[in-house]
């Protein structure tokens, strides 16, 4: 006897084995059981979620006979009385199934409802099944709407598709709709587990759990991938080769992955997706994954909610990444994940945009940023005297080679501008000049402020909100354990800011409570660092004018130094 695929074998016969769609079955079961029955049933769904199976077995209960033969209509057909039998076989005469996507024209809806006009020959109730209804066109739809809404006594319509959408509203009005769902994986996984026991199977619940979660809420896409790793493994289900069938990333390489990211080390990132690329990992699967551990992550940090240890063996891991991530960077790295599959098919190769996403996050991590900057120039310190850099474009210049030398000779002369704050405003908009410095009225409160705030920046124990929010604040009154500030940007005064904030200066060896009040600045660190800023800017500008070089060459040659094209580094 020829092999029966599992999604033929373990195709539900009746309401009592379905899974997954018990709001369905609850419904159609008390329609049964009350003589209540429609005209015109419409099942949507994806694929392999049990659109026709329930068809089929709605077909059997209006046309079982009993086992006895003296049978009516039930909620629970028999299986195996003659007209059971033949719906099962597929020989039933009063039961037509028409697939649409293949037969879609009026000629062929006309031909199916010319047979509506003779009673049943062996049934009690002739059954019109159209699979893929969305596909009729428009004619036949037309030509079926008249039979749909009045048709004989004796005969049922059963429409399924998958794009609900398609379907006119006037076909909609006519029948009762039923919207089989996904299935859940937790559901998949059970049921594949009784399937197997059945066939004497070994599963391991790994395995399986990939299978339910690659089967995308499909049962029978569920039973097809597992009738492909019977075949792959050639037995026993294993956990390693299910993952090395479907190409899923390794949960211990999605954890290296998030902790190099964590810890910012950029050079691990590298070599974990050059292992996956040896290992055949697909890059989409890898940030699938990620997304998926990232969401649990970021549960348990905002909800409080301990990540289920019961599917992941490496769950502690988890909440330990958990709890060592910075919540806005949970966020941020979920949404490059996200994105970043969009991109995938853009790049070079899948793993060179695996990797560039990946390194997009170390791009908003100021460690990250300094450590690239140090391995670039190991002599840059933050002490270090900073380079600006000029752009002199000479409109009539002797030659390339005294251009570049202007340039190069220039930049050399400012040597000893010392470096800027590292957080003050970098963008060239809002690097102030000696004209755009903020007004700052110092006062000592204001001082302790400042000092605190760029100690902690300086320790990257602030960023993002809680740092936007010390910067604008001003200090204006201190008592035993309260320090009062003043604000203007009401924006920036959220609970989870002004949490984060009271943690890092409370963890500084300051044991205050600190409370904000509305109201106008004037001496705030922002403004104290953009003062510092334009008094930087103002001293390179004035030595690059004061250079001979440069007043030689707009002299003699029209040259001109492009605003804004100065910025120390």
């Amino acid at each position: 006897m020829s092999y029966l695929v599992l999604a033929r074998k373990y195709r539900p016969q009746n309401f009592t084995e379905m899974v997954g769609q018990e709001h369905v079955v609850q419904a159609l079961t008390n329609a049964l059981v009350q003589q209540r029955l429609h005209h015109a049933y419409l099942f949507t769904g994806t694929r392999g979620v049990g659109k026709t199976t329930v068809s089929r077995i709605l077909a059997k209960s209006l046309n079982c006979q009993g086992a006895d033969g003296q049978g009516g209509i039930t909620a629970e057909p028999c299986g195996v009385c003659q007209a059971c039998r033949d719906i099962d076989a597929g020989r039933f005469v009063d039961y037509t199934e028409l697939d649409a996507a293949s037969n879609r024209g009026v000629d062929e809806v006309q031909s199916l409802l010319e047979q509506a006009v003779y009673k049943p020959v062996q049934g009690r109730f002739k059954v019109f099944m159209i699979d893929e209804v969305h596909m009729l066109t428009n004619t036949a739809f037309n030509a079926m709407l008249k039979t749909l809404e009045e048709p004989p006594e004796y005969l049922k319509f059963v429409l399924a598709t998958t794009d609900p959408q398609k379907v006119p509203v006037t076909v909609l009005s006519r029948c009762l709709q039923f919207n089989l769902r996904p299935m859940a994986p937790e559901t998949v996984l059970e049921h594949l587990t009784r399937v197997l026991a059945q066939e004497n199977i070994e599963a391991e619940t790994g395995a399986l759990r990939l299978l339910a979660r690659a089967a995308r809420g499909s049962m029978r896409d569920a039973l097809s991938l597992t009738d492909q790793a019977i075949a792959y493994a050639s037995g026993a289900l294993r956990e390693a080769a299910v993952r090395q069938m479907l190409g899923s990333v390794d949960q211990g390489h999605v954890y290296d992955l998030i902790e190099a990211l964590t810890q910012a080390q950029a050079a691990q990132v590298v070599a974990l997706v050059n292992a996956l690329r040896v290992q055949g990992v697909s890059a989409a699967a890898t940030l699938e994954d990620m997304s998926l551990a990232l969401q649990r992550m970021a549960v348990a940090q905002w909800a409080g909610q301990p990540a289920s240890l019961d599917d992941d063996p490496d769950g502690h891991r988890l909440m330990d990444l958990a709890e060592r991530m910075d919540p806005q960077e949970t966020q941020l790295l979920y949404n490059l994940c996200l994105h970043g599959r969009q991109e995938l098919g853009l790049a070079p190769d899948e793993y060179a945009g695996l990797t560039m996403v990946l390194l997009r996050l170390l791009a908003f991590k100021p460690a990250a940023v300094a450590q690239l900057a140090q391995k670039k120039s190991p002599e840059n310190r933050l002490s270090a005297p900073a380079v600006a850099v000029v752009s002199v474009p000479v409109v009539h210049a002797p030659s390339p080679v005294q251009r570049t030398d202007a340039v190069v000779n220039t930049a050399a002369r400012i040597q000893s501008i010392p470096v800027r704050e590292q957080n003050a405003p970098s963008s060239r908009t809002d690097r102030p000049s000696a004209e755009q410095a903020p007004a700052v009225q110092e006062t000592a409160l204001g001082t302790l402020w400042f000092e605190l705030i760029r100690q902690l920046m300086a320790q990257e124990q602030i960023n993002a909100l809680p740092r936007e929010l010390a910067l604008q604040s001003q200090l204006v009154e201190q008592t035993d354990g309260l320090w009062r500030l003043c604000l203007e940007k009401e924006s920036l005064n959220t609970p989870n800011a002004r949490e984060k904030l009271q943690m890092v200066v409370q963890a500084a060896g300051h044991a205050v409570r600190l409370e904000w009040i509305a109201g106008p600045v004037v001496d705030t660190p922002a403004k104290r660092l953009g003062v510092l800023a334009a008094e930087k800017m103002q001293a390179a500008q004035d030595l690059i004018g004061q250079d001979p070089l440069v007043q030689n060459m707009i002299n003699n040659y029209g040259a001109k130094i492009v605003p804004g094209s100065l910025q120390p580094i």
